[in-house]
């Protein structure tokens, strides 16, 4: 049934899929949004997760919605609720790997331990190289990269009532081509699974865009409140800019992702307000209350990604002898908003970037 999966050419039908587990490993916002999905759409879905969470699902399942209104109550019976990895991975058809990306290698290894040997593993964590990283702790398994271009939004507050999971902006899944299979195992009505040649640039792409995810979270406004003010969009230009002219030095043309080119994307964000809100209206369909991931896990105390992020830029202008200031300073920020564990420290714009 494994190697079938991923020959398929053609979308398989619901009794087959049933009978062919993928682990989603990471039951985050993301994961949770992916398993839902792929729940609703009748596939077998195995999540290995927290007993914590696993307990919240167990007893009131899962409310997943998005951005276009779909809007699902998902029972309890329709996931495989492990918090053991050895029983997750026991029998599975794939992997979609999900966790943080400083939870790479234990991830790797409990999958190394304990999966099939043919089990294909489909990276969807952030970042450039995440696939590459994780690889060597699978092997012999083919590792693929994924590409996550929506922000999912989890609010887990009341356990005595569904977990709740919520697409907040538009976008789907990429995927390298060739892997026919796995575009069909994971494509659903509210799960949009895209196969491209050029996954490396479109992970540069992508990770132009997540700039933004440590403005939100310095900020503590709302991505479409933020992204609506244009002191905080001069900014994240300012971001982009420098990524670009490292990019440009270490010869990476990032692939656009968006609605517009990556080199349009600054000039676009410096346009006046009302302008921005006309030319730019895809950019802004974000539900109101939509955050960024960022912003989560400073709220929750935890560890962000911004060393995968803005550390990637930084990493990268270091190497070609490009200035980076702004980039710089955003790392230190996020950092010791990190080691004050209070959430966001809701900065204002004009205290950001002025050396």
């Amino acid at each position: 049934m494994r190697s079938a999966l991923l020959r398929a050419a053609t979308p398989r039908s619901a009794p087959e899929l049933v009978s062919a587990p993928i682990v989603i490993a990471g039951a985050g916002s993301i994961g949770c949004y992916v398993g839902a999905e792929l729940a609703v759409a009748h596939r077998t879905v195995r999540l290995l997760l927290r007993p914590a969470r696993a307990a919240h699902i167990r007893a009131n399942g899962i409310r997943v919605s998005d951005l276009e209104g779909r809007n699902n109550r998902v029972d309890p019976g329709s996931f495989e609720l492990e918090t053991d990895a050895a029983a997750a991975f026991r029998d599975a058809a794939l992997i979609l790997v999900a966790v943080k990306r400083d939870d790479t290698a234990e991830i790797g290894r409990a999958i190394a331990a304990h999966a099939p040997p043919t089990t294909p593993v489909l990276c969807l964590q952030n970042g450039i190289g995440s696939a590459d990283a994780l690889a060597p702790w699978v092997a012999p398994r083919l590792t693929f990269p994924g590409v996550v271009m929506f922000n999912a939004v989890l609010d887990d507050a009341d356990p005595s009532q569904p977990l709740k999971v919520h697409r907040a902006t538009s976008g789907g899944i990429y995927v390298p081509e060739g892997h026919a299979g796995i575009v069909c195992a994971l494509t659903s009505p509210g799960l949009q699974v895209v196969a491209r040649d050029d996954m490396r640039e479109v992970a540069w792409g992508k990770l132009l865009l997540n700039l933004n995810n440590a403005l939100n979270a310095l900020s503590g406004l709302p991505l479409r409140e933020q992204l609506g003010l244009r002191p905080w969009r001069l900014l994240l230009a300012r971001q982009m800019d420098e990524a670009l002219a490292a990019m440009s030095a270490a010869g990476i043309a990032p692939a656009t992702v968006s609605a517009a080119s990556p080199t349009m994307i600054p000039r676009v964000l410096r346009l006046p307000d009302w302008l921005f809100k006309i030319v730019a209206a895809r950019m802004l369909a974000i539900d109101p209350g939509a955050r960024s991931s960022m912003w989560e896990d400073l709220k929750r105390g935890r560890m962000t990604e911004i060393d995968h992020l803005q550390g990637e830029i930084a990493l990268l202008a270091r190497r070609h002898n490009v200035a980076a200031p702004l980039t710089a300073q955003l790392l230190s920020l996020v950092r010791d908003a990190e080691k004050a564990r209070r959430g966001s420290p809701a900065l204002t714009s004009d205290s950001i970037g002025t050396h």
